[in-house]
């Protein structure tokens, strides 16, 4: 019997992003469930993008904070030109740090445990930042943890909006249709939509199915809304589907 035999997974990154996860919980034996929370796509005003990679040149550092950023920001810096030798580039997570690599981008700062933003300023390579000019290439909206405390180790920050957050409609009964046994939720804005769309006989139904997030603060937020088993996994796909399997294994 493969790993995860008879395990019904949500999945519900955005579509582009689901693929390999999904692929990779069907090799373990279980059967994907697609339920995208979220739809990603270009900034809708490119402009202060464009303006601001033409003059990439000028920055010491420029940080991405996900996948998604480094898709459409390099998108946007490859149609002006190249990245500035000079410019020292910086990830969030290793799933980042992946899609830059096959880009052809080397010497990547980027934490090895822990992937959020805290990890990331926690690195000897952010600390003397004092006079630095800082891009940070985001969506349309997000935490600004990292940015503020650059700036208050003494670094100029921009943010480049470089991808736009939308939610999908949804019936919540296709979900429910599916008969899902676990639901993965990669975002507190997912997590939240999802929450939302519910009404409370739904969510009491949710709450009661084992939840699988990457990161201790989504896991808050589900337990607060009343989750009543959430496992927290290691970051990317990798992460996602060994938390699943070794969760499956424990079961009594």
């Amino acid at each position: 019997m493969s790993a995860l035999t008879g395990l019904n997974v949500v999945v519900t990154r955005p579509r582009d992003q689901a693929v390999s996860l999904a692929q990779r919980i069907v090799q373990a034996g279980g059967h994907s469930i697609l339920f995208p929370l979220l739809e990603i796509s270009p900034i809708a005003d490119p402009l202060p993008l464009h303006q601001l990679v033409s003059h990439l040149a000028e920055f010491n550092l420029a940080i991405f904070i996900s996948p998604n950023a480094v898709r459409y920001g390099m998108e946007a810096i490859q149609a002006v030109g190249t990245l500035p030798t000079s410019l020292k580039i910086a990830t969030v997570g290793q799933g980042s740090a992946k899609v830059l690599r096959a880009l052809g981008v080397a010497n990547i700062i980027a934490p090895q445990d822990k992937f959020d933003s805290e990890a990331l300023l926690a690195l000897s390579e952010l600390q003397n930042v004092a006079g630095w000019r800082v891009v940070i290439f985001r969506g349309d909206a997000g935490r600004e943890l990292l940015g503020d405390t650059l700036k208050a180790r003494g670094a100029t920050v921009e943010y480049a909006a470089c991808y736009q957050r939308a939610k999908p409609q949804h019936d919540a009964a296709t979900l429910f249709a599916a008969d899902p046994h676990i639901i993965t939720v990669t975002s507190s804005e997912a997590l939240a939509y999802l929450w939302e769309m519910l009404d409370e006989p739904n969510r009491n139904k949710v709450a009661a199915m084992p939840l699988f997030v990457q990161h201790e603060r989504i896991a808050q937020a589900a337990q607060k809304l009343g989750w009543r088993e959430v496992v927290v996994t290691a970051g990317g796909d990798d992460g996602v589907l060994a938390g699943l399997i070794q969760w499956n294994a424990a079961k009594p």
